[in-house]
Protein backbone atom coordinates (compact mmCIF):
# COMPACT_ATOMS: atom_id res chain seq x y z
CA UNK A 1 0.00 0.00 0.00
CA UNK A 2 1.52 3.32 -1.09
CA UNK A 3 1.33 6.35 1.15
CA UNK A 4 -0.70 9.32 0.00
CA UNK A 5 1.51 12.04 -1.45
CA UNK A 6 1.18 15.79 -1.83
CA UNK A 7 3.09 18.39 -3.78
CA UNK A 8 5.32 20.84 -1.87
CA UNK A 9 6.99 23.98 -3.15
CA UNK A 10 9.92 25.36 -1.17
CA UNK A 11 12.36 28.18 -1.80
CA UNK A 12 16.05 27.60 -1.21
CA UNK A 13 19.23 29.22 -2.47
CA UNK A 14 19.91 28.04 -6.01
CA UNK A 15 23.36 26.74 -5.02
CA UNK A 16 21.81 24.48 -2.36
CA UNK A 17 19.30 23.10 -4.84
CA UNK A 18 22.02 22.36 -7.39
CA UNK A 19 24.18 20.69 -4.74
CA UNK A 20 21.23 18.54 -3.64
CA UNK A 21 20.50 17.57 -7.26
CA UNK A 22 24.15 16.65 -7.80
CA UNK A 23 24.18 14.59 -4.61
CA UNK A 24 20.98 12.77 -5.56
CA UNK A 25 22.25 12.10 -9.08
CA UNK A 26 25.56 10.77 -7.76
CA UNK A 27 23.69 8.38 -5.46
CA UNK A 28 21.19 7.22 -8.09
CA UNK A 29 18.12 8.68 -6.39
CA UNK A 30 15.68 11.47 -7.12
CA UNK A 31 15.65 14.77 -5.28
CA UNK A 32 12.22 13.81 -3.91
CA UNK A 33 13.64 10.58 -2.52
CA UNK A 34 16.58 12.45 -0.97
CA UNK A 35 14.24 14.86 0.84
CA UNK A 36 11.93 12.00 1.86
CA UNK A 37 14.83 10.02 3.33
CA UNK A 38 16.04 13.04 5.31
CA UNK A 39 12.57 13.72 6.69
CA UNK A 40 12.09 10.07 7.66
CA UNK A 41 15.50 10.14 9.32
CA UNK A 42 14.40 13.13 11.40
CA UNK A 43 11.24 11.28 12.44
CA UNK A 44 13.12 8.14 13.43
CA UNK A 45 15.97 9.93 15.18
CA UNK A 46 13.81 11.88 17.55
CA UNK A 47 14.47 15.14 15.76
CA UNK A 48 18.28 15.00 15.58
CA UNK A 49 19.52 17.22 12.77
CA UNK A 50 22.89 16.35 11.27
CA UNK A 51 25.68 18.93 11.38
CA UNK A 52 25.53 19.33 7.59
CA UNK A 53 21.84 20.19 7.72
CA UNK A 54 22.34 22.54 10.67
CA UNK A 55 25.03 24.39 8.75
CA UNK A 56 22.85 24.69 5.66
CA UNK A 57 19.90 25.79 7.76
CA UNK A 58 21.86 28.48 9.55
CA UNK A 59 21.34 26.87 12.95
CA UNK A 60 25.00 27.07 13.90
CA UNK A 61 25.99 30.19 15.80
CA UNK A 62 26.72 33.09 13.46
CA UNK A 63 29.81 34.01 15.46
CA UNK A 64 31.37 30.55 15.04
CA UNK A 65 34.82 30.89 13.49
CA UNK A 66 34.87 27.70 11.42
CA UNK A 67 38.49 28.15 10.31
CA UNK A 68 39.78 28.65 13.87
CA UNK A 69 37.71 25.70 15.12
CA UNK A 70 39.05 23.47 12.36
CA UNK A 71 42.64 24.66 12.91
CA UNK A 72 42.34 23.92 16.65
CA UNK A 73 40.95 20.46 15.85
CA UNK A 74 43.85 19.72 13.50
CA UNK A 75 46.42 21.02 15.99
CA UNK A 76 45.01 18.72 18.67
CA UNK A 77 44.73 15.75 16.31
CA UNK A 78 48.28 15.98 14.99
CA UNK A 79 49.98 17.12 18.19
CA UNK A 80 53.19 15.14 18.72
Amino acid sequence: MKAETAKLTIRLPKAHIEAAKDYARAHGITLTELVDRQLRSLEQGGGHISEAIQEISGLLPKDLDARATYDAYRAEKYRS
